[in-house]
């Protein structure tokens, strides 16, 4: 298995070295396009340098406080280094993961543009193969790290323990996705709302107009919250639930042996194998629809991770009892994997039916807009509050569906039937995520075809280039609303996952029997009631960052159009470098206490209730009830952020009006309300789910 996973994982590197090559072999088009993505490299880079300054800081403090834990509270200095070493590797390779998706998608943007002068098709090829070298990237190197951990910390001597060392990686990865999120997604929306509100609502000048001091800004802004936020948050998913489900694997090493350890990284392994020919089916006639080229490629790439999780449940997992095998749980267990992926095309129908301006729910926000911006945020959020319903019925039925294959996968063995269920739920979240560098790589796509757009407007290019960037762009809104329910599916999934192997972890310290949490304890009822709390007060936090940076941004629009009245007239540049430093110094400044609160509210939580003999299942109440409030949030937000923004663009084709009416002016306010929910605060919560859970891991020796 781990020849099979780091040879995969080699040939991943290597395919996502030739997508890059593919890319930047490509035209960058004239002088003026290469000004404007010149522009937006600059403000992305410098951006991440900074932001990834602070987190690095707040990283070390985090570590030196983990060492501290296990060497002296714990009397542990082994699992102490081990622990801390996991913990910075893990933010590390989340690091570099965001870093390298942003490194090519500011530079496939340009050639995106240049590319669809001439073609569509190529257009369409350059945009999608940029961002699969994200999605490819982030879940190779997931694998690699763990393996090379598990190695690293001899897990072929000692392999029931060294899954329970590795805990700091997922950690490590969840605490720096969730500021990478963070920031990012206060920057891109600071950006864009304060755009919207002076450049659209206030001059009445179209989006990515280059005499808007913003734009520059609202473009960099794709790219730090949608490639390099989005490109570390899916690669905790997939460390965290690869830990997760080892965890549980130590459970059943009496049957399986090392097999049922190791065998979460194969199913990813042979997902990213599987999602390579997606990929390379991502093209179009030059009169064809962009959207049907993702789509195809993602209904091969699906039955081709179902047909690879087949032979990989039948041949790896076979138990074994006194050296005969004389039971193989395939069937069952391959079910359960096949409901992981039927999950996440349900959560990707649902998702864009709610998004999609084709069906109801947008169309009546969209209705809604011609009496005013009130009736439009008011239907916005009865879809916002209505499109949680489904996604929790499916993950519910997944979940206890998956559970069942797991009971009858191991029926008539001596085996814990919670650990057997449980398994069979950890299955389930390793074929949901089996297709996750094809989804990643669509959700890449969509910053990367609205810089292409922004590139192609400013230079001012034609208008049948522009008509072509629209479509893209069109799509890329499309996927990247796709992504974030496929995102927050997963992220259900896995909380239950990782929440299991929470109590499994306790269980292992104290060496007492610990499978259930008693909500009548009042102190554990409370703990339930704080980490409901947190989801919405983080939200608050989140939402109100976006508010105050996007205050910076309009007073700076504002300024430049009062100080110099001839940058409305087109005769003279207004300074984008100013406005993409005000909103670089307000999203890190605002970023900090959100995610300080999110990694100290559990320990706080814990400490208190261990004076009182609860610590343990307080800390499991928290993580239970704020797992469950930040899914249904998250999922609120991100769905209902996403119709306001397609309710907008469906005025904009030319309904009830088009552009400049008066249902347009309150459809952009709309979209201005969604925006800080779904691009900063709901994807966020995704990644708060998973901190919580990973870090819950890491520290739960404190709460004993």
């Amino acid at each position: 298995m781990l020849v099979l996973t780091l040879g995969i994982s080699v040939l991943g590197l290597v395919f996502a070295f030739l997508l890059a090559r593919f890319v930047l072999q490509e035209g960058t088009g004239t002088d003026a396009m290469r000004a404007i993505s010149d522009a937006i490299k600059e403000g992305a880079e410098a951006f991440l340098r900074r932001q990834y300054k602070t987190i690095g800081i707040l990283a070390i403090v985090v570590a030196v406080l983990i060492y501290i834990l296990y060497a002296v509270a714990r009397g542990d200095p082994d699992q102490a280094w081990r622990t801390t070493v996991a913990f910075l590797f893990g933010a590390f390779c989340s690091a570099l993961a965001g870093y390298i998706g942003m490194y090519i998608s500011i530079r496939a943007n340009i050639r995106t543009a240049s590319a669809v002068r001439t073609s569509m098709n190529q257009a369409l090829k350059i945009s999608f193969r940029g961002g699969a070298v994200s999605g490819v990237t982030i879940v190779t190197m997931s694998l690699l790290g763990i393996v090379l951990l598990f190695l690293l910390y001899g897990g072929q001597t000692e392999p029931q323990k060294v899954p329970f060392l590795i805990v700091g990686y997922g950690f490590g990865a969840s605490f720096v996705a969730l500021f990478a999120q963070l920031g990012g997604g206060i920057y891109t929306k600071a950006a864009d709302v304060g755009a919207d509100l002076v450049g659209k609502v206030e001059a009445g000048i179209p989006e990515d107009d280059p005499r808007n001091p913003a734009v520059i800004a609202d473009l960099v802004g794709d790219n730090v919250g949608d490639c390099a936020g989005r490109g570390a948050d899916l690669f905790e998913s997939t460390a965290a639930e690869n830990i997760g489900a080892m965890i549980l694997g130590v459970a059943l090493f009496k049957y399986f042996g090392m097999a049922g350890i190791l065998f979460p990284l194969v199913p990813r392994a042979l997902g990213l194998a599987a999602s390579r020919v997606g990929i390379h089916s991502g093209s179009t006639r030059e009169d064809g629809a962009p959207r049907q080229a993702h789509k195809r490629g993602y209904y091969l790439t699906s039955p081709l991770a179902a047909r690879r999780f087949y032979l990989a449940t039948h041949q790896l997992l076979i138990i074994n009892e006194g050296g005969v095998v004389n039971h193989s749980p395939g069937n069952w267990l391959f079910l359960a994997g096949v409901i992981g992926i039927v999950t996440s095309i349900l959560f990707v129908f649902i998702t864009q039916y709610y998004t999609e301006y084709r069906y109801r729910p947008v169309r009546e926000i969209a209705i809604a807009s011609q009496t005013g911006a009130a009736t439009t945020i008011i239907t916005g959020l009865s879809v916002a509050f209505e499109c949680t319903a489904l996604p929790v019925i499916v993950t519910s039925a997944a979940i206890v569906s998956a559970y069942y294959c797991g009971l009858h996968a191991f029926a008539g063995f001596d085996i814990n039937p919670a650990n057997a269920g449980l398994y069979g739920t950890a299955i389930a979240t390793m074929g949901m995520l089996a297709t996750c560098a094809y989804v990643l790589a669509m959700d890449t796509f969509g910053p990367i075809t609205d810089n292409a757009g922004g590139i192609a407007e400013m230079s001012q290019q034609s208008e049948e280039v522009r008509v072509k960037t629209d479509r893209l762009d069109s799509v890329g809104n499309t996927t990247k609303a796709l992504t974030k329910g496929y995102a927050i599916g997963s992220a259900a999934l896995a909380a239950f996952l990782l929440f299991s192997a929470y109590l499994d972890e306790v269980e292992h310290l104290t060496g007492q029997p610990f499978h259930s949490v008693d909500i009548a304890k009042p102190e554990v009822f409370v703990g339930g009631l704080l980490g409901a709390m947190l989801v919405f007060l983080f939200s608050g936090l989140a939402i109100r960052a976006v508010g105050r940076a996007a205050y910076y941004v309009i007073n700076d629009v504002r300024a430049q159009f009062k100080q110099n009245p001839l940058i409305l007239q087109g005769r003279a540049k207004p300074n984008y470098a100013q406005c993409v430093d005000i909103v670089t110094q307000g999203a890190l400044k605002e970023m900090v206490m959100p995610g300080l609160l999110a990694v100290g509210m559990p320990i706080v939580v814990g400490l208190i209730f261990k004076c009182l003999g609860v610590g343990a299942e307080s800390v499991a109440a928290f993580l239970m009830v704020g797992t469950i409030g930040g899914i249904l949030v998250a999922t609120l937000m991100n769905n209902g952020g996403g119709a306001w923004d397609n309710a907008k663009k469906y005025i904009e084709t030319g309904q009830f009006g088009g552009k400049r009416s008066e249902a347009h002016k309150a459809a952009v306010v709309g979209d201005t309300v969604g925006d800080p929910l779904k691009d900063t605060a709901g994807p966020s919560l995704h990644v708060l789910i998973k901190l919580l859970s990973t870090l819950t891991l890491v520290l739960a020796p404190l709460f004993i």
